[in-house]
């Protein structure tokens, strides 16, 4: 049986020093409470002087701003969402020339042909293509094939914005554009997509979040000849181009030229 050591007993000045005094006892809350009351008396001098308030403005003004990142996630859920909006609507296949308003002319609502589908999707979330695409073929008339193409010397905001050609040079120098792959992973909701239809025919569409049930490939928001429909068409014909565009930046507006008489409907 081992012995246990013996415990010496505390000293006077041992206990003394683990024991704190009463007095001491009563000083401590006292410190606190004197602590609390002058950071309470600067605080309302702050406050009196103006200066709490507008730091936490400016502090909860910054912790509510999303970021770029989640701004792009909201915009392409509302694109997404205004696309699949589309297929509810009649619109009979017209490819003819009409004369509309500039900004945020349409042709009329039961009438259009692929890009206006997709000009429609864009003004449901407050981006107007025929504005965007007119100031820019002003600022680069060059980098279009308005000349090339139809034959045409100046902007016409009737009618380029429709065109699939234009887009495709607008998106490529104001979007994103992404790589052309036989992966349909590639294709996210929010793409537009631009395909060769053969004989000179070209065709646009937008990716949606919705899949087909066979291929489990993202599908398409498009209108090439009945309507606006959702089909899982991605790969029917040539793709080329692949784009993302978000809306333009804050830049000064171009004044437009004045229009072409509408009776030149060449296309």
């Amino acid at each position: 049986m081992t012995e246990r050591p013996r415990q010496e007993p505390m000293t006077k000045d041992q206990d003394a020093k683990t024991t704190p005094h009463p007095a001491r006892q009563l000083k401590e809350p006292m410190k606190v409470r004197r602590r609390h009351r002058r950071f309470s008396n600067l605080r309302r001098l702050l406050r009196a002087l103006g200066l709490i308030a507008p730091l936490v403005v400016v502090v909860a003004g910054q912790s509510q701003q999303p970021s770029a990142a989640v701004r792009r996630q909201q915009f392409t859920r509302d694109l997404v969402a205004a696309a699949l909006e589309r297929p509810k609507h009649q619109v009979t296949y017209d490819p003819g020339y009409v004369a509309i308003a500039y900004p945020g002319g349409d042709v009329p609502a039961s009438s259009g042909v692929c890009s206006d589908e997709i000009i429609r999707i864009y003004r449901a979330v407050g981006i107007d293509l025929q504005k965007e695409v007119h100031e820019d073929i002003l600022r680069n008339f060059s980098a279009y094939p308005i000349k090339s193409r139809w034959g045409k010397d100046r902007p016409d905001p009737n009618i380029d914005h429709r065109r699939v050609p234009n887009l495709m040079v607008f998106l490529s120098r104001n979007g994103e554009v992404l790589s052309i792959t036989s992966r349909a992973q590639d294709y996210q909701p929010g793409d537009l997509v631009t395909w060769d239809l053969g004989n000179g025919a070209v065709h646009i569409g937008m990716v949606v979040d919705q899949k087909a049930l066979l291929t489990r490939r993202y599908m398409i928001v498009h209108n090439i000849g009945a309507g606006p429909k959702m089909e899982d068409v991605l790969f029917d014909w040539k793709i080329t181009g692949h784009y993302r565009y978000f809306g333009p930046p804050q830049t000064a507006s171009v004044p437009a030229l004045p229009r072409q008489d509408p009776r030149e409907k060449s296309r």
